[in-house]
């Protein structure tokens, strides 16, 4: 007889629950979970795929090791002895800066991607840390150090309660939201207009976001820092800057009006091709509004001057009183997250405490720029990467110049992925380490919820009982971390999950500060509830955490008595769908770690990079620049092998805008080869007036076509790799974000 599991989806940063028809032991269906106190029924057509990517055959169901140079299955023993034999033999020999690795975007839509990768950066010693941030949001993280003095208090737009929203870069209805974890965004935004609220996208494309709105602007593709400076000068200029509560918890108001003063909306117009009337307005329309919230994203994150618009995204919402007020843009409170301290000066952040070995990239939040990875592959010397540990990770499509990684990669003297396809990263690696099926595993979003749009908790066990012969991918994570130690084969994978625990409760009962001070560690340990170590490891993060009980020593100040306190995993599985903690709330000024305990509207990196934004007034803009585009069954290059999100508007095709393919003799349908600084491609051609002239769109994630790779269904339909244009030397030099969106392109038609 079927029966229903629930399970909160882990394909996109929307996290909806959802109920998941079960037959014997396969997932024959997926609905939106209507009783889930966070999403409330929605999914989309990810969600609604599940059982097919769970059930893809494409999967691999065994560890892969390598052997006289082809990749051939193995036992999950002679995997790990594998890993163990080479790993801590080439740091013993090289060091530890010769072993890189990289987390690819999935890791956050995981509970192992979340519990053990600093656990194992800790055992290798390595430095050598690149992520999916520098292709996405690390401007974003990288302004609110600055700012805030914590690169993970990232504001969202309370988007169920704002009069006024202003979308840049950002095209939820397709994404489902990005930092900002909102299951239905489009029917939050609906909602938002149906209350008489205001919606206003900034976009060169008009996206299904853009015809949701009430103004749709669109600029010239990377003017985004442009576009927001002279918002921010003609409030200043007009004195329509109000901060209110905020004014007594700001630094450098008086230096930023200096500081934007030749941004006026006359001065950024002719870049950003827009009018000094709508910029004016714009301004205008955002400091009138009761409530409002300034909400930037990958399109002006991914771009030349992505730290500097990030920052001034939140310099509108301080300027306008709209910083953590409801309705405004406040600061989570995860419930497995840290529980919050007093308020009062912090560490700070800083950039650059180390740098990049050829290139000399800084370091931002402890990564170097993925962009990078090849060189440090390629290049000879002492601190060369030898080995790679990828986790989730597809870099050969997402990051810059595959072609170049790709061989990069084959160079290497030795390489682990943990991957559950053999994609076009991982068919370079020495050890293949599969996870289960989701289905197979526990899921809590650690990651996510601290970027949502309203406070909750919500766990589920896993749906479906582990596949013989598969190992839980927590445990998958703690073998490794033994693997790289040299611990492996002498000590329980699941020591890894309680030397986590005591060392956390050492730290917390040595802690004068901490309610659980001079408590016995090890009676605290003997009270956590869970069947594993990574349920033991929840349970000890929900009872710290700021809505937690603390071993019954009362509930964490900020989240307060009542419903919402003494949470625990035991309270978490009583209510399977989840437990509602309320809406965001003010928190400051607890969330600031400045050493001025402030919030430093002007920091000093950030005043620094002004003259060469202030540069970008007079430059020449390309006469064809390309942007990338989102498809609602799509994330990244995940999703290409599940038949059911194939197919419809989700293809890889560039897309033009007729008066442009009418110059350049380009048809529908026909095929065009685009060059840029880092290659060229042939692509078919959509004529559309959805982009607006002077610029063309190519998706991300799609380049399906090396030899060596299992995957079928993506391998028929392979598309582009539109990141082959791309070289790596175009980076946002304060993040090391790739620039991957506004940069210039030539198209010429092909037979």
């Amino acid at each position: 007889m079927p029966r229903t599991a629930l399970r909160i989806c882990p394909l996109c940063e929307a996290t909806c629950g959802l109920t998941l028809t079960v037959e014997g032991a396969t997932v024959t269906g997926a609905r939106g979970d209507r009783e889930d106190v966070f999403s409330r029924g929605f999914i989309c057509p990810k969600g609604a795929a599940f059982g097919a990517l769970d059930a893809d055959p494409d999967r691999l169901r065994s560890p892969l090791v390598r052997r006289d140079g082809r990749l051939q299955e193995a036992t999950w023993e002679e995997a790990y002895e594998a890993v163990a034999a080479a790993i801590p033999a080439l740091v013993q020999e090289h060091g530890a800066p010769s072993v890189g690795v990289v987390l690819g975007n999935p890791n956050v839509h995981t509970m192992a991607g979340a519990l053990y990768p600093p656990l194992l950066l800790k055992a290798l010693g390595t430095r050598n840390l690149f992520t999916a941030s520098t292709l996405d949001q690390m401007p974003k993280h990288v302004s609110s150090g600055l700012l805030f003095g914590d690169p993970f208090a990232v504001p969202v737009p309370d988007l169920d309660r704002t009069d006024f929203l202003l979308l840049i870069g950002a095209n939820p209805v397709e994404s489902n939201g990005s930092l900002c974890t909102a299951p239905d965004f489009p029917g939050r935004l609906k909602a938002l207009r149906a209350r008489g609220g205001t919606l206003v996208v900034v976009d060169p494309r008009r996206t299904r976001t853009a015809r949701l709105a009430d103004r749709h602007l669109a600029p010239r593709p990377g003017s985004d820092a442009l576009l927001l400076a002279a918002l921010a000068h003609t409030l200043l200029a007009e004195k329509l800057v109000a901060p209110g509560a905020l004014e007594e918890r700001i630094e450098g108001l008086g230096e930023l009006g200096e500081a934007l003063g030749s941004f006026t909306p006359e001065a950024v117009a002719p870049a950003c091709d827009l009018t000094a009337t709508e910029i004016r307005a714009l301004a205008r329309d955002l400091a009138a509004a009761p409530t409002a919230a300034v909400y930037g994203r990958i399109g002006s994150c991914t771009v030349e001057y992505g730290t500097p618009a990030s920052w001034l995204v939140d310099v509108l919402n301080v300027l306008t009183g709209n910083l953590d007020r409801p309705g405004g843009a406040l600061f989570p409170l995860p419930a497995a997250g840290p529980r919050p301290h007093p308020a009062g000066p912090g560490k700070g952040f800083a950039l650059g405490r180390w740098r990049s070995r050829v290139s000399g990239h800084p370091e931002a939040k402890a990564e170097l720029p993925i962009a990078a990875l090849a060189e440090e592959i390629e290049t000879p010397g002492e601190g060369r990467i030898r080995a790679v540990i990828a986790i989730a990770a597809n870099p050969v499509l997402s990051a810059p110049d595959g072609r170049r990684l790709d061989a990069a990669l084959a160079g290497l003297d030795f390489m682990v992925s943990v991957d559950p396809y053999l994609n076009e990263t991982s068919r370079h690696a020495h050890v293949v380490l599969p996870p289960p099926p989701p289905s197979q595993s526990a899921h809590h979003d650690f990651a996510f919820n601290g970027f949502a749009v309203r406070n909750q908790a919500r766990y589920t066990r896993p749906a479906v009982p582990l596949e013989a012969g598969l190992i839980d991918e927590c445990e998958i994570h703690a073998r490794l971390v033994l693997a790289v130690s040299g611990r492996y084969g002498s000590t329980d994978p699941a020591a890894v999950d309680e030397m986590v625990i005591r060392g956390t409760l050492a730290k917390e009962t040595a802690d004068p500060g901490s309610p659980l001070h001079g408590q016995d560690p090890a009676r605290l340990a003997g009270l956590l509830t869970g069947e594993s170590g990574p349920e033991r490891r929840l349970d000890l993060m929900l009872r710290l955490g700021p809505y937690g009980g603390l071993f019954g020593a009362g509930s964490a100040s900020e989240a307060g008595e009542g419903e919402s306190a003494g949470l625990s995993l035991e309270r978490l599985l009583a209510h399977p769908h989840g437990i509602d903690l309320g809406p965001l709330r003010p928190r400051l000024p607890g969330v600031l770690k400045t050493r001025s305990g402030r919030i430093e509207l002007l920091p000093a990196p950030i005043a620094a990079e002004l003259p060469r934004l202030r540069a970008a007034l007079d430059d020449r803009p390309a006469a064809l620049v390309l942007v990338g585009r989102r498809h609602l069954r799509s994330n990244n290059s995940w999703l290409h092998n599940v038949p059911a999100l194939t197919g419809g508007s989700n293809r890889c095709t560039l897309q033009v805008h007729p008066q442009d393919a009418d110059r350049l003799g380009l048809t529908e349908g026909g095929l065009a080869r685009i060059t840029a600084g880092g290659g060229s491609l042939e692509v078919p051609v959509e004529v559309t007036d959805a982009v607006r002239t002077g610029v063309v769109s190519l998706p991300h994630g799609w380049g399906h076509d090396r030899e060596g790779v299992r995957l079928s269904v993506a391998s028929a339909a392979p598309g582009a790799n539109v990141n082959q244009l791309l070289d790596g030397s175009r980076l946002d030099p304060l993040s090391g974000t790739a620039v991957l969106n506004g940069f210039p392109v030539e198209l010429t038609p092909l037979p």
